[in-house]
């Protein structure tokens, strides 16, 4: 007999919901909305007036050039990042997953990146790689390798998408730990007593049963890539050098915040809204059509 939960006061469950949806509207919605009307105006130099100008903000961002290059470098770094912290995550919840000693230390210390800020992670990955006082950075200077990121485009790319992957390792970690720790032991030893070797159980057994955890995962790092590494960025390269790391999210703030053109930067933040939602959606639509639940 399945305990059913009755609310005497009708108005008890809208009373519970009420500070959720609060949040909800006044930190989401409501920003959505604010920038959706913004991107629809243009203000003079000193913010005093603003005049309706339809989608003048948004053809002027689709033929600058500037703006397009920021599109390659974000869907470059977004795939990028996704890579780098999935398959690395899920190669240490595999090791993680087995019997070996200190397995509980092993799986803490794992953990422990995840709490670290993005600017900070961005600090600490600058005092290994910078090429003045960064270990490996002085390490590559020292043995002829021409390395500085505040010079060079493509390793100041290298330099935000390894720290901003390196942030998210841990994140991944944890869910594909808990899918592998979920995964019945009587079909992997059905499988190894049938002859398969441990990387045939993985393949055909194992990442089969892990799909869900990879294309939640998949989604996420996705809109983490696209939104949250902005402070990594700010704080290793500044969008430099010239605009090789310059992200959608981050060409946002430097026209909202240096160029003080609130038109422009709201109609890149709603093309960047529409964009993440179109991938959620494609995602949705053709990759679940492979996972297995």
């Amino acid at each position: 007999m399945r305990k059913r939960v009755i609310f005497n006061d009708k108005a008890l469950p809208y009373l519970l919901l009420l500070p959720q949806v609060a949040i909800t509207l006044i930190f989401f919605f409501w920003p959505a909305a604010q920038a959706v009307y913004f991107s629809t105006q243009i203000q003079d130099a000193f913010g005093l007036r603003s005049q309706f100008v339809w989608f003048e903000n948004f053809g002027a961002i689709l033929s600058d050039p500037n703006y397009l290059s920021s599109i390659r470098v974000t869907v470059v770094f977004s795939v990028s990042v996704t890579v780098l912290a999935i398959a690395p995550a899920l190669l240490l919840s595999v090791m993680a997953d087995k019997q070996i000693r200190g397995a509980t230390t092993y799986k803490t210390l794992l953990i422990w990146p995840y709490a670290v800020a993005p600017a900070i992670a961005a600090v600490l990955w600058l005092f290994i790689f910078h090429p003045s006082v960064g270990l490996l950075g002085r390490f590559l200077v020292a043995i002829g390798v021409p390395w500085d990121y505040a010079l060079n485009d493509a390793q100041a790319l290298l330099l935000v998408v390894l720290a901003s992957a390196w942030k998210q390792i841990s994140y991944n970690f944890l869910f594909f730990l808990a899918g592998l720790q979920s995964i019945p032991r009587s079909v992997l030893e059905a499988a190894a007593i049938d002859g398969a070797s441990q990387t045939r159980r993985f393949w055909t057994i194992v990442f089969p049963l892990l799909s869900p955890t990879t294309f939640f995962l998949l989604v996420v790092n996705l809109v983490y890539a696209f939104f949250d590494t902005f402070g990594t960025i700010h704080a290793l390269t500044r969008g430099g050098p010239g605009t090789s790391t310059t992200t959608l999210i981050y060409r946002v703030y430097v026209d909202g915040r240096d160029n003080l053109n609130l038109g422009t930067s709201s109609a890149q933040s709603v093309v960047l809204m529409l964009f993440v939602i179109a991938l959620t959606m494609i995602q949705f639509r053709y990759i679940e059509r492979r996972v297995h639940y």
